[in-house]
């Protein structure tokens, strides 16, 4: 009840900042993170396992979501652990809800690895854009929401200079790897967690506003979900090379800090569900784009043609086209009814 009366005592200017710089600080991770799991992905020596890497992920944005719902909800230790088991344990059918976006989560993220393996850090940030697209249909079936033209419109944009980006001729020079690319293979898994972020953002977004539980404790639930789930996968998946070389095989510093980067961005984009909306969400971390291709061109030796920037240019026009505020009311009628004093 606490958390509740301090949530909707806050004023606006608040929750516009705290929108603002959650959707900031979520472009830029989205930016440096593409990066990194490039080249965490081809770099040379042992590779570790991309199924362990994601429990991992799973793990730390779980206990990061206990300290904060500890600091922002619990009034002592006692209290803390009242709260976890009343929401937790004594709401079963509750947390059940989210068993659904925890097992995408997971199979996307392994997806994830998969496509930066295959594809160039640019592409894989590019081709990602298209959970925009994927996002605005489920929020229109899931949730109702109508979409202007304008904002239809932008979403074709996004659709052609995904595609144009995807049959650009561009390389990658300066990594090589162990691992055989297959650039067919990067693409089919990039548009398949297209699907699912799409489809889980706004199954999530609907849990999350449809009731009064923080946004901290669902990611607790989902962790709580997800760490088994991603568990028996990465068994499934990897049992005779887990077995013969270990859980963690393939670990170093960078492994770990990708892990703690993946991880931050998790709980980023819970709070940009809360505070905004996924399909603005997504269009923010579109601008990633940007800084991924610049960064890739100087740490990848990255050499783009001309197709590639056009579709990049399709993708970043549609950020723009679709954030644009278009009038809703005749301008004449806003004016008389500024006159009128009836006008806010």
């Amino acid at each position: 009840m606490t958390a509740l009366t301090n949530e909707t005592s806050r004023s606006p200017n608040y929750h516009k900042s705290v929108k603002i710089i959650s959707l900031i600080v979520l472009t830029l991770q989205n930016a440096i993170l593409s990066l990194s799991m490039r080249y965490v992905r081809t770099q040379p020596g042992d590779m570790f396992y991309s199924s362990t890497a994601v429990v991992m992920t799973e793990v730390v944005k779980c206990v990061s979501s206990l300290f904060l719902v500890y600091v922002t909800e619990a009034l002592s230790i006692m209290h803390f652990f009242k709260i976890v088991y009343g929401t937790i344990i004594k709401q079963p059918i509750d947390t059940l809800k989210v068993c659904i976006p925890s097992i995408v989560y997971i199979i996307q993220n392994n997806l994830l690895y998969l496509a930066s393996t295959h594809l160039d850090a640019a592409t894989v940030q590019i081709t990602y854009q298209l959970k925009v697209l994927t996002t605005a249909i489920f929020a229109v079936c899931l949730l109702r929401r109508s979409l202007g033209i304008h904002q239809w419109t932008s979403l074709v944009l996004l659709l052609v200079g995904v595609g144009l980006v995807q049959v650009a001729d561009v390389k990658d020079q300066k990594l090589t790897t162990n691992i055989e690319q297959n650039r067919v293979i990067g693409m089919i898994a990039a548009l398949s967690a297209c699907v699912l972020s799409g489809f889980a953002g706004i199954y999530f977004e609907k849990i999350l506003k449809g009731s009064d539980i923080s946004v901290w404790m669902r990611n607790v639930q989902l962790s709580i979900i997800s760490v088994p789930a991603g568990l028996i996968h990465a068994y499934v998946e990897d049992w005779n090379n887990l077995m013969k070389n270990g859980f963690f095989f393939g670990y170093n510093y960078f492994v770990i800090y990708v892990i703690f980067l993946q991880a931050i961005g998790g709980l980023l984009v819970a709070i940009v569900v809360k505070y905004a909306d996924n399909i603005l969400k997504g269009f923010a971390t579109s601008l990633a784009i940007i800084i991924s291709c610049i960064f890739s061109m100087y740490l990848f030796d990255f050499i783009i043609n001309f197709q590639f920037v056009v579709g990049a240019l399709f993708v970043i026009a549609s950020v723009f086209l679709y954030g644009y505020p278009f009038p809703t009311k005749p301008k004449y009628l806003a004016k008389e009814k500024v006159q009128n004093g009836s006008y806010v």
